[in-house]
């Protein structure tokens, strides 16, 4: 049995009068170096390899799926050594273990040699055209005499930060997180040669978390056609695993030909004899992640957080309740902010609404911050996760105004989850607005176990396309009444209404 040729997806733009001559070039280039490529392979390097009559790549995202052992990165071999002998691009190859980067590293010195003037090396024109190798543990390098580089190193260990890139290279994107995109993801926005290009490779994630939460972004907006400028190339078996029983996943994963599809080196490089013996050793499910290349369903993503908030909402808060804290949280891309905000009700009652959703514009990072100056002064806490992509922006602003900004480190923001279910689910004492964008932001709110700490959680959504940001605001706010703000008794004639929206 041979492994098809064909991916279940392929897609590449295809405007008019694109060239595939780069793709073919390198090629033919690599295999005269002694890498022949797979049929597969040849066609993912046509994928992505494209460009326009302007002579820009078609696509900006570049990515590739494909089941452990296929030879994913002998494709990838290929595209940087055209990229780096004749083109002259500068790369930047991160991985998520420094042992994958250093195996990508060492293929590479086969074609550059392993020093300077190296005598030895396989192929002398190559090893004329180094000006460097780098050998330092986590920051391996290969610099060329016509302006070429690649840069080799683990995401945890900072590769390449500070520098600017023509190409990064996401190896392993399965254990990509969103931290390690903000902190990247910069080293190509000056992408010397103008045309910057992000390449994703891996195999999909146990679920979805923060861990691989971009590589399944990128999937998820390629196979929908959101992202109109992506190549991605796909090797896996139809169907959904996630609606299937346990007696249908059995039955499917044993069906070879499912193998067949998803594995293109089934009978070249991966024997039958292997697969079956997975087969055998393997749960359904983990071989139909692990083998068959079969992406979760966003519903995998973990417990629903919240089953009572609906029972809480009230018509008529009272305007006259003392206002406790204001938490603020935005989406990864910085493009809309919310702003949740605490009162202190009856009682021991909390009282959450959401005082701000809306569109943001970094350039409006001043009057936000007024916003809150407005409200807040200097005596009402505001509270943000340390993780929040609204952190960098507003934090040295606000404590320059001399605020009371608190940041929530892990620990905290995982008492602050903690503290707000056990408000909502176990002994309720909360109350909120019935807010349409609360109110389905926490509808798609599930709860993320943290690792090696039983019964602790964090917030994750359902679904990529769930905003989660309206609920981090309001958790952000419920701990900054609880932990931060100081309850004034007063009293005072009641007025029925909302407080702020």
């Amino acid at each position: 049995m041979i492994g098809s040729q064909d991916a279940r997806f392929y897609i590449s733009p295809t405007p008019r009068g694109y060239s595939c001559d780069h793709a073919e070039a390198a090629i033919d280039l690599a295999a005269g170096y002694g890498l022949v490529l797979d049929e597969w392979q040849e066609k993912m390097v046509r994928a992505w390899l494209r460009t326009t009559t302007t002579g820009k790549w078609c696509a900006g995202t570049w990515g590739i799926s494909v089941p452990r052992q296929n030879g994913k990165n002998g494709g990838l071999e290929a595209v940087e050594l055209y990229m780096l002998v004749q083109l002259g691009l500068s790369i930047l190859h991160t991985s998520h273990l420094l042992t994958s980067a250093r195996k990508a590293f060492k293929r590479l010195m086969q074609f550059f040699g392993q020093k300077v003037d190296d005598p030895n090396a396989r192929f002398p024109e190559l090893n004329a055209m180094v000006v460097e190798i780098r050998k330092t543990n986590g920051q391996e390098a290969i610099v060329l005499n016509n302006g070429g580089m690649i840069e080799l190193g683990a995401r945890t260990g900072g590769a390449g930060r500070g520098s600017s890139f023509d190409v990064l290279v996401i190896d392993e994107a399965q254990e990509y997180e969103e931290d390690e995109q903000e902190a990247l993801k910069p080293t190509i926005s000056a992408a010397p040669g103008g045309d910057p290009v992000t390449i994703f490779m891996g195999t999909p994630p146990r679920d979805l978390s923060e861990r691989g939460e971009p590589f399944v972004r990128v999937r998820n907006n390629a196979v929908t056609g959101k992202n109109k400028r992506a190549a991605w190339v796909e090797h896996s078996a139809s169907g959904d695993v996630d609606k299937m029983s346990e007696t249908e996943l059995a039955v499917f994963v044993r069906d070879l030909t499912n193998a067949a599809a998803a594995n293109p080196a089934l009978g070249i490089r991966i024997s039958l004899e292997t697969i079956q013996d997975e087969l055998n050793e393997f749960s359904p499910r983990s071989y139909a992640r692990e083998r068959l290349n079969m992406w979760p369903t966003p519903t995998d993503a973990g417990k629903k957080a919240f089953t009572k908030w609906d029972s809480l909402a009230i018509d008529d808060p009272d305007p006259e309740w003392q206002i406790a804290a204001y938490g603020v949280d935005m989406n990864p891309e910085r493009t809309k902010v919310s702003i949740g905000v605490s009162a202190f009700g009856e009682g021991e009652s909390i009282h959450l609404e959401l005082a701000a959703d809306a569109p943001f514009d970094e350039r409006g990072t001043t009057a936000l911050v007024e916003w809150l100056w407005e409200r807040a002064k200097r005596r009402i806490p505001v509270v943000i996760d340390a993780l929040s992509p609204c952190r960098d922006l507003l934090e040295p602003l606000l404590k320059a105004k001399k605020m009371k900004v608190f940041i929530l480190e892990a620990r905290e923001y995982t008492q602050a989850c903690g503290l707000l279910h056990e408000a909502v689910e176990k002994h309720p004492s909360i109350t909120h607005f019935g807010q349409e964008h609360l109110d389905e932001s926490v509808k798609h709110t599930v709860q993320e176990p943290i690792k090696n700490r039983p019964g602790s959680f964090k917030w994750n959504r359902d679904s990529l396309d769930a905003d989660l940001a309206p609920t981090v605001s309001i958790t952000c706010a419920y701990l900054g009444a609880k932990k931060f703000a100081r309850r004034i008794t007063k009293s005072s004639p009641k007025k029925r209404g909302a407080i702020v929206f």
